[in-house]
């Protein structure tokens, strides 16, 4: 009886590719299908809400650029000492992994403002929690002619909540 050959080695995923240093960001920007929709948050433990909202924004146009928070900028929001509880890299594999999302950067200011000055894209979406006319993100994507929209946030889906119902509180 003869030895088959072993299986190949597995190869990377495609997907890593689709993460990228926040240095070589906007060269690979330029090269993604228009309209370029950008967006940004930490997306620690992804869940229902986190992805039907990211599909919405990609729909919106031709790619979806994800600023993620750094691990120093999330913990900076306040949402507690433990969080994140995913470390920025799983984070970004999580996001990369989606259908819906072209590319995955870093940001470790406490918001995206100078990523989106870098980046330009042609629109800016956060979730409807946010009150878009009162972001300093607003302005600058309207100042070079983008334009910024809220999506419905979808109730009942937070990584708190999530957080909060692990733990039995």
């Amino acid at each position: 009886m003869a030895l088959s050959a072993p299986p190949p080695a597995p190869q990377a995923p495609a997907f890593l590719d689709k993460i990228v240093p926040r240095a070589e960001a906007a060269a690979r920007l330029a090269r993604l299908p228009g309209p370029v929709v950008f967006t940004n948050g930490v997306f620690d433990v992804l869940h229902r809400g986190h992805v039907t909202y990211l599909a919405q924004a990609r729909a919106l146009g031709g790619s979806l650029v994800v600023g993620l928070n750094t691990d120093a900028s999330a913990r900076r929001l306040g949402k507690g000492p433990e969080r994140p509880l995913n470390r920025e890299g799983d984070r970004a594999h999580m996001l990369a992994a989606l259908a819906s999302v072209d590319l995955v950067t870093w940001f470790d200011e406490d918001t995206p403002v100078q990523l989106l000055g870098e980046l330009r894209p042609d629109l800016y979406v956060k979730g409807g929690d946010y009150d878009m006319a009162t972001l300093a993100e607003t302005r600058l994507v309207q100042s070079w002619g983008g334009q910024a929209l809220a999506i419905p946030f979808v109730d009942g889906y937070s990584t708190t909540a999530l957080v909060q119902r692990i733990r039995g509180a």
